[in-house]
């Protein structure tokens, strides 16, 4: 099995320094399952759950069959933070079972796997996000911000790395070229926060834009990329070699 050492999330104990995760602040309070088999670990993942709110409700679970009883018990579960692995089975195999029990709850991977080929798979299950657990504290807490906004999170390494094999959008590639994709100026802001993993809030405040408008030009941009979500928006950007920032 594999193990992370302690020296790995000595900086998961701070707080965040900044403004930067202040509107985590304001998050309501919710009550989260996480799953993985070592105390050190969950504690340290405990304080920073507690950054996101700190009435913030963690259910601890030390293995699958635990964490299926504490769902069980616990009908108000609103993320579930999942380590691929476990001692009494494979964490892929809690998570089809999470996905088919529980469809509407957003299921986090929160692991040391970072492989392609586990992430790629996560994600063909429906995760909401997968975290490597090398991830820096601030990384994490964006991360797992985007999520409660409803997004999802991929690592960008994983985006960027050549030849990735993630699940590609609805034959996005095949339908659009780069010189089809008719966005405005402020669109193409919007689409490289979009591709930095920045929920909606967050670009209201970096652009001082309204909600409901980047609401709009979100919707705006799904349309033009021929693609029903935020993550399959940046799938296919990546795969179309497109950089909005050098349009």
């Amino acid at each position: 099995m594999s193990t992370v050492t302690q020296a790995n999330f000595a900086k998961l104990d701070g707080s965040p320094s900044g403004s930067d995760h202040g509107e985590l602040k304001a998050v309501r309070s919710i009550k989260i399952l996480l799953v993985d088999a070592y105390f050190l670990i969950r504690d340290a993942l405990r304080r920073v759950l507690k950054e996101l709110n700190s009435h913030v409700v963690v259910l601890a679970a030390t293995d699958g069959n635990q964490a299926m009883q504490l769902f069980s018990e616990h009908a108000d579960i609103r993320l579930v933070l999942l380590e691929l692995e476990l001692p009494d089975q494979d964490g892929f195999s809690v998570l089809s079972e999470l996905r088919k029990r529980h469809p509407g709850t957003p299921v986090v991977i929160l692991s040391t796997r970072q492989d392609r080929e586990s992430v790629t798979r996560a994600l063909n299950l429906g995760v909401a996000g997968y975290i490597p657990k090398s991830a820096r504290r601030e990384i994490m807490l964006t991360a797992l911000q985007l999520v409660l906004a409803g997004g999802t999170y991929i690592p960008p390494e994983i985006l960027a790395s050549e030849g990735s094999s993630l699940p590609k959008p609805t034959s996005a590639a095949n339908r659009i070229r780069q010189g089809d994709l008719d966005l405005t100026e402020r669109q193409v802001e919007v689409l490289q926060l979009l591709m930095q993993g920045k929920s909606n809030r967050a670009i209201c405040r970096a652009l001082n834009l309204a909600e409901a408008t980047v609401k709009n030009h979100v919707t705006a941009i799904l349309k033009t990329l021929k693609v029903t979500s935020r993550t399959e928006a940046v799938i296919a950007v990546r795969h179309l070699g497109w950089d909005p920032k050098n349009r």
